[in-house]
């Protein structure tokens, strides 16, 4: 059995000696199935199989409720509770990514855990993988736009009228998201079905990724202008923005100071924890790429806890909105009184 891992682990790494299957999920799974074989442990069902859908199925039943709270809470013309501005019309960007990432993703990627083998076929492979990209990029940039408009808010309050338009918010999301679908291409490109035939494997397919050094360039790409590059202009808009409101106390009301320094600390919390989900993520793929990546128990556990935690945070917002926002939470005891118009008069 340990030639039949070294010939599927080879292949997968695009005979580069990495372990390059391990970026995707379906890796995962099958080198936990090898595993357990190794070790003889066939008998009932493996736990992991358990806990990691279930971990998922309460992942996707938060955001869904979650998300789609917030949508009929920032679409809802009667909570006059949350007003209709640039910040509500990125948070409304974010919790459609977040929802339509768990109705179309999550689902497939959960059975990974489940079953031998992929069972939706070559289109589904990458689409799939596709759009976990799509929405991943997506969510990054949307907050990065956020603190912009943050930036812009407090330190540049005297244009804020100017350039914090509605109108500029939605070309700013079209903006996202055109560059999203397109930079996320070469994921889709770069996925395959594999058959396990070929691998001592037969009748077991594989989602794997494929062509190593097109996949290094793209992924390091997505690394750099996907993760790095956002994250650093959020570290530069918020050290700007919290000088600023240090500096300048003195020259707005108690009122104004106090709610800008809310929306802020939200939006801060909010680009904290999508950072901190999807760093794992980026670690791996990094550690694939450039290093050696071991198979072992550990990294196993390792791969599960990221892709738990990137996954959960399609969750996360609704749940800091609740706790950081008093608006939010008068307009989620509103909501159920809310009746949405028939049409604009």
């Amino acid at each position: 059995m340990e030639n039949a891992r070294g010939n599927v682990t080879n292949s997968s790494a695009g005979g580069d000696g990495n372990v390059t299957g391990s970026l995707g999920p379906g890796h995962h799974h099958h080198h936990h199935q090898e595993q357990q074989q190794e070790s003889g442990d066939d008998e009932g069902m493996d736990p992991t199989g358990i806990i990691v859908p279930a971990v998922f199925g309460v992942i996707f039943l938060l955001g869904v409720l979650g998300n789609t709270l917030v949508l009929v809470v920032l679409l809802c013309r009667k909570s006059r509770r949350v007003q209709r501005n640039t910040t509500n019309t990125f948070i409304l960007n974010l919790s459609v990514a977040d929802l339509t990432f768990l109705m179309v993703c999550v689902p497939f990627q959960s059975t990974i855990y489940v079953l031998p083998t992929w069972v939706f076929g070559a289109f589904l492979c990458k689409a799939v993988h596709y759009f976990v990209t799509v929405f991943m990029l997506v969510s990054i940039f949307t907050l990065a736009a956020m603190s912009v408009e943050r930036y812009i808010a407090v330190v540049h309050s005297h244009r804020s009228p100017v350039l914090r338009t509605t109108r500029n918010a939605l070309a700013g999301v079209a903006v996202i998201w055109a560059l999203s679908v397109v930079a996320a291409i070469p994921c889709a490109q770069n996925r395959m079905l594999v058959d396990g035939v070929n691998y001592s494997h037969p009748g077991q397919f594989f989602c794997w990724e494929a062509e190593a050094s097109k996949r290094r360039a793209y992924i390091t790409g997505i690394f750099i202008f996907g993760y790095l590059l956002p994250l650093l202009l959020i570290s530069c808009c918020y050290i700007s923005v919290l000088t600023h409101l240090q500096r300048k106390v003195r020259n707005i009301s108690k009122k104004s100071q106090r709610s800008k320094k809310k929306t802020a600390q939200t939006v801060l919390v909010v680009v904290a924890v999508f950072c901190i989900s999807w760093l794992p993520h980026h670690v791996i793929h990094m550690w694939v790429l450039y290093g050696s990546f071991p198979l072992t128990s550990a990294s196993f556990a390792f791969r599960i806890v990221s892709h738990c935690l990137s996954y959960g945070n399609s969750c996360a917002n609704p749940i800091i909105y609740a706790f950081l926002s008093e608006n939010f939470r008068k307009a989620y005891r509103q909501v159920f009184s809310c009746q949405l118009p028939r049409g604009d008069k």
